[in-house]
């Protein structure tokens, strides 16, 4: 199946599964293929709008369109919920407002995104130059230090918001937390931790964890993807060289690691007797890292290596994990592995879908997107 053929299929599940979700949003999928529903402060809840999108940009189609703007009324609204706010504000905001205001001009889009760039820039702790993950119930609460490797794609709604306003704040916070990001969580071998803990109060660096890896010294496979993708952005936004360098240092250890199908296993570093469960969602952030990387390196063969590399996941994913011929499916891809530790693998996930979509995209050569 070539690439094209696959962007059709793509297409046509996402539009017969627009009246079935309505103003809901997938979060994650059932053993029938169809898709739990987010509650009303999910962190994936941008990666439905983010397909909707991406397919309205690719096809014109205004079903796509009227489907996208069908959800904003639950984005605006859930602006005027703060305590539904953590680090995840540009996972839901740049696929749902920014992706607005970039295709359409959209006013409204545009005021509503730079109130969650505001949140965001609000968690900012200082001290340790960090945004802090999750959020927490007490002054005791280990989540109040905490950073993990998914922030890094949430930087980009700061990095959108300065050039928007040409306000530098914005920037500079963002360029902060990728640096510490890279103090803390990137290992010398080129490995990440999930998580890291500083004391809040100081911004002393405490230790790496896991929260969704196999052990706090293993490398969860999606955390990794993240990092490629994330890093590589903000290389995009900044030219800053570091960034780029650690993107292709976390690329060659996920290279490197990848089992010999291309498909990733939910963590790098597992022992033997571990559940060796696949990450699909993991593959397809990576294939997009990787054609996103590609497109900024200097060294034309690396680049093609790259690209190649991609091309193999996104084949491997095609062949073995996608839903095309599964007639009730409403996501792309199976075999995702949300949090193993909670038993939550082998499902349909929107943000393995929604980077399944960007990295077909990648692949034909489209470069324009909304991070």
């Amino acid at each position: 199946m070539t690439y094209s053929e696959a962007l059709t299929q793509a297409f046509d599940v996402i539009r017969r599964t627009i009246p079935k979700m309505g103003a809901d949003r997938p979060a994650i999928g059932r053993s029938d293929f169809k898709y739990a529903r987010c509650h009303d402060s999910h962190w994936v809840d941008g990666f439905w709008s983010g397909q909707l999108w991406l397919a309205y940009a690719e096809t014109g189609d205004r079903t796509f369109l009227e489907a996208a703007r069908a959800q904003r009324p639950y984005f605006i609204q859930r602006l005027d919920r703060p305590e539904t706010h953590d680090h995840d504000l540009g996972f839901l905001y740049i696929l749902s407002l920014v992706a607005d205001t970039k295709l359409t001009g959209d006013e409204v889009a545009c005021r509503g995104a730079l109130r969650a760039a505001d949140s965001l820039a609000g968690r900012y702790n200082p001290r340790g130059r960090f945004i802090p993950a999750w959020n927490w119930r007490s002054e005791s609460d280990p989540n109040r230090g905490r950073i993990i490797i998914d922030c890094m794609e949430n930087l980009n709604l700061l990095f959108w918001a300065a050039e928007q306003t040409s306000q530098t704040c914005y920037r500079d916070i963002a360029v902060a937390h990728a640096h510490t990001t890279i103090d803390t969580i990137v290992r010398a071998d080129g490995s990440t931790y999930h998580s890291y803990i500083f004391d809040p109060d100081t911004g002393e660096p405490l230790r790496g964890e896991t929260v969704q890896g196999y052990a706090d010294e293993s490398c969860w496979s999606r955390g990794q993807a993240w990092g490629i993708h994330g890093f590589a952005m903000a290389y995009c936004y900044t030219g800053d060289e570091q960034f780029r360098a650690t993107a292709v240092r976390l690329a060659e250890y996920a290279l490197a690691h990848l089992p010999d199908d291309h498909v990733p296993y939910w963590d790098y570093r597992l022992p033997d007797d571990a559940p060796h469960y696949r990450d699909t969602s993991a593959g397809a952030i990576t294939a997009a890292g990787l054609f996103l990387l590609a497109d900024v390196l200097d060294d034309a063969s690396q680049a093609d290596r790259y690209r190649a590399a991609a091309c193999a996941i996104l084949d491997a994913l095609i062949a073995g994990y996608a839903l095309f011929d599964h007639p009730e499916a409403e996501g792309l891809l199976a075999q995702g592995a949300s949090h193993v530790a909670e038993g939550l693998a082998d499902n349909m996930l929107p943000y393995g879908d929604y980077f399944f979509l960007e990295a077909l995209l990648r692949a034909q050569g489209r470069t324009a997107f909304f991070w």
